[in-house]
């Protein structure tokens, strides 16, 4: 389109005149309809704007670096890594992941865990027994 009006799309984005004079129907083909070359137009005329909604970061708790740093009753963010059908794996940033039972994940029985909670989920989670010796860490999941 730039290259038929004879400037570079950065112009193109800049002048909305240029725009104006860009017919959509000579654009069309089998695979790209008028509808596509539509939203083209409105996305030259909105550069940088993300549709997507604000990626927030991931973040550890900075008081914890290894298991022996961890209390009971302690509540961290952390990320699900595994699902079993027992419970979840939870990585809270400690090396070594930490055990959330399914009879800990929440006030109603959980039959099927992968159906209530999916890898990769952030989930904030309460330390309930540290097992140092076996290198064991029981987590509750909190709504």
């Amino acid at each position: 389109m730039a290259a038929d009006l004879g400037c570079t799309v950065k112009e193109l984005m800049k002048d909305k005149n240029l725009r104006k004079k860009i017919d959509l129907s000579k654009y069309v083909t089998d695979t790209v309809g008028l509808p596509t070359l539509k939203d083209i137009m409105e996305e030259l005329a909105k550069p940088g704007r993300d549709p997507r909604p604000e990626f927030v970061p991931f973040r550890y708790d900075d008081r914890v670096k290894s298991i022996e740093d961890l209390k009971t009753g302690m509540i961290l963010p952390g990320i699900v890594t595994n699902i079993t059908a027992f419970g979840a794996f939870v990585d809270i940033g400690v090396h070594q992941d930490g055990l959330v039972h399914k009879s800990r994940m929440g006030s109603k029985y959980v039959e099927n865990v992968s159906e209530f909670i999916k890898i990769g989920q952030t989930a904030r989670v309460k330390v309930i027994d540290i097992d140092l010796e076996r290198k064991r860490i029981s987590l509750e999941l909190l709504e």
